[in-house]
């Protein structure tokens, strides 16, 4: 999965914004593709780019769920963090649901030890200072101390699932930086990562131009005489 996504859509994406995506994606007719509800806890954290690998989750069960369940290895919570791919994102459906945690500090750095692009959830992670320290992007709603047994029965592994809203399929991209996760169908992410990335070096132009004092009118959208104006300033600049 992960290593079908090309070098070069990855880098495309690893330089362009969320709300660039989602200008690009609504261009596209899709209008829900950013994750509600969700933040980085760590602000330092690189820009996440990966295909999703998916985490279920439905209501806990008092039977079913307590701590001696994590000595099964096929516990799906557990197997999901050993067989996410490098280079995915680990995406867990928690039913916006933060009054128990979907995962903990042990488990987002196994996933960082073997090469994930991030972790994101619609609920809530344990040991969220540990996690503010580490390099790697992880999304959640809210900080949640509990133990996910106490509200989260996990039942499926890379099955389509909701996020904060939005539906994830495996193998969808996605894209998180300090504003938030988009979600890229995956047989568009290529071209959208092509006009996400040329729409980004416009937009460079255009707040440059702004800075310097010029009007929106004329300049975003372009008239033909500044688009003759970022051919040059693009040549320039090697971009």
């Amino acid at each position: 999965m992960a290593e079908a996504m090309k070098a070069e859509t990855r880098a495309k994406l690893q330089a362009v914004s969320t709300a660039t995506l989602t200008t690009v994606l609504f261009k596209r007719g899709f209008r829900n593709t950013f994750i509600q509800g969700i933040h980085r806890i760590n602000a330092d954290a690189p820009h996440m780019v990966g295909p999703a690998y998916t985490l279920r989750y439905i209501p806990a069960r008092e039977d079913l769920d307590h701590l001696g369940v994590f000595e099964d290895r096929s516990h799906p919570q557990r197997k999901g963090v050993e067989e996410c791919p490098p280079g995915a994102v680990f995406v867990i459906d928690s039913r916006r649901n933060h009054a128990a945690a979907s995962a903990g500090g042990i488990l987002v750095t196994r996933l960082m030890k073997r090469g994930c692009a991030g972790i994101v959830t619609d609920g809530g992670f344990r040991d969220t200072p540990e996690i503010a320290k580490l390099p790697f992007p992880a999304y959640h709603a809210h900080p949640a101390a509990p133990t996910n047994l106490i509200k989260h029965h996990a039942v499926d592994l890379n099955q389509p699932i909701a996020c904060g809203e939005v539906a994830v399929y495996p193998g969808d991209i996605m894209v998180g930086d300090a504003e938030g996760v988009a979600v890229i169908p995956r047989h568009i992410a290529d071209e959208v990562a092509d006009e996400a990335f040329e729409q980004t070096v416009f937009e460079d132009f255009v707040q440059e131009k702004v800075e310097e004092g010029r009007s929106i009118f004329g300049v975003y959208p372009p008239s033909p005489e500044v688009r003759e104006e970022f051919k040059a300033w693009r040549a320039k600049k090697g971009r």
